[in-house]
């Protein structure tokens, strides 16, 4: 059986570490490096629905996208059983749980939360929309992707196909008017990235957290934006993960969580 700290360096291989931005928190985060692992969950997120998704049934892992910590935004003070993380690494430690994280990394790598989000949506031709550079086995690295689409004559219809393919609960749509062809996506909240899309001659972004004034612009520049949520556009990797998972480690039993899912409704 492999042990966390090989399962670690696995997906290092797959995602760089080095690949993060400098302000992130990826890798083993929370855990026991040299245990074995013969039960493996895979979730968006470390939440404390997962840790007893993963508790009972007897996982000694989790694989996550978003950092359990994330000290980019508050640093960790204390852990105590009256807070939420606190009580999340509590119970992660006392039950045997590590914790191993894949995040800025796992967004811009080859086969990553992008390209598995571009593929969802069926977009052929894929590019990158931002190019950062290049990972240490020299494939292209960078968030967001490009590509075509056929088959959707306006941006209400293709808005309608994303919602209904990540099985978002609902999205936000500024429809230009403009025929869908060239789309970029950009999972998770790259609102910031619209004018890329724009240099890039697309008509249509999908992205998510978008704020009002991206909407405003977005409309301004004639492109259609989508804002279909965080989790919708970046859940798409968890398949992902759990086949690279069960195509390293052949004897390692590994799934997806089916416990988490989008934390709002829409009315």
């Amino acid at each position: 059986m492999a042990s966390v700290k090989e399962l670690e360096s696995f997906l290092f291989s797959k995602a760089p570490g080095e690949l993060a931005m400098d302000w992130d928190n990826v890798g083993l985060l929370v855990g026991f490096p040299d245990r074995e692992v013969r039960t493996c969950l895979v979730a968006l997120d470390i939440t404390g629905d997962v840790v007893d998704e993963a508790l009972e049934m007897g996982a000694e892992l989790i694989v996550a996208h978003h950092p359990v910590m994330n000290c980019a935004w508050e640093k960790v003070q204390n852990i105590r059983t009256d807070t939420v993380q606190g009580d999340i690494l509590i119970r992660m430690l006392t039950g045997g749980l590590s914790g191993i994280c894949m995040h800025t990394n796992l967004d811009g790598v080859e086969g990553g939360v992008n390209d598995a989000l571009a593929q969802k949506l069926g977009l052929s031709h894929v590019g990158q929309l931002h190019q950062e550079g290049r990972d240490p086995q020299g494939r292209p690295y960078g968030i967001g992707r490009v590509g075509e689409v056929s088959g959707h004559a306006d941006a209400s219809a293709f808005a309608a196909f994303v919602r209904d393919t990540l099985n978002a609960r609902g999205l936000r749509l500024e429809d230009a008017g403009r025929a869908v062809r060239k789309v970029a996506v950009g999972g998770g909240a790259c609102g910031g990235m619209l004018s890329d899309a724009a240099a890039m001659g697309c008509d249509t972004f999908v992205t998510a957290d978008v704020k009002y004034d991206v909407f405003l612009t977005a409309r301004a520049m004639g492109i259609n934006l989508i804002d279909a949520g965080h989790f919708s556009t970046e859940n798409v990797v968890c398949p992902v993960l759990e086949a690279w998972l069960k195509e390293g480690f052949p004897e390692l039993r590994v799934f997806t969580s089916q416990r988490h899912k989008e934390v709002f409704s829409c009315l």
